[in-house]
């Protein structure tokens, strides 16, 4: 699997981010999704990278710099076609990573609280993140669920997975 950096303008990365768009709006209600179109994430302090295996887009994940020591993960998404074959959890360790290198010293993160959202939760509780309040403006709301992981504790790099 290769992690590249990208800059958005492939029509089929740009069609991927839309169909995550649509996703959100059939498991959240519009005042509750959170998820960056793709002139949010082209901003400054937005790092958007997706991940190809055999040349087919598998994956894609977005860092966003809410402060010089703690960054945001948005974005993360799976193609249906590449479920289950850990596509998430490498793009999870790549973000988790790049954090470490930037000298960030906590992630924070914002899911949402519905059953089609369990796995993702599932997967950030294996990597360590615990629920915390929200965080940068978000509000308290029913439909979504705010986490947070420590780096300076619990980074593990594994470089041999590392790409761009």
């Amino acid at each position: 699997m290769n992690i590249k950096k990208d800059d958005l303008t492939g029509a089929e990365v740009q069609a991927f981010i839309k169909e995550h768009l649509f996703n959100m709006t059939l498991h959240s209600p519009p005042e509750s999704i959170h998820a960056l179109d793709i002139e949010k994430l082209k901003q400054p302090g937005v790092t958007f990278w997706t991940a190809w295996e055999k040349g087919e887009l598998a994956g894609m994940g977005a860092l966003k710099e809410l402060h010089p020591a703690h960054g945001e993960i948005k974005s993360m998404r799976t193609a249906s076609s590449h479920l289950r074959r850990g596509v998430a959890h490498r793009m999870l360790q790549h973000i988790i990573n790049e954090s470490s290198d930037r000298g960030y010293t906590q992630l924070f993160l914002e899911t949402g609280s519905q059953k089609a959202f369990h796995p993702a939760v599932q997967l950030y509780k294996k990597f360590g993140f615990i629920f915390c309040d929200p965080f940068a403006g978000y509000k308290e709301d029913p439909n979504s669920l705010f986490m947070t992981l420590k780096l300076t504790d619990t980074v593990i790099h594994s470089r041999g997975d590392r790409n761009g």
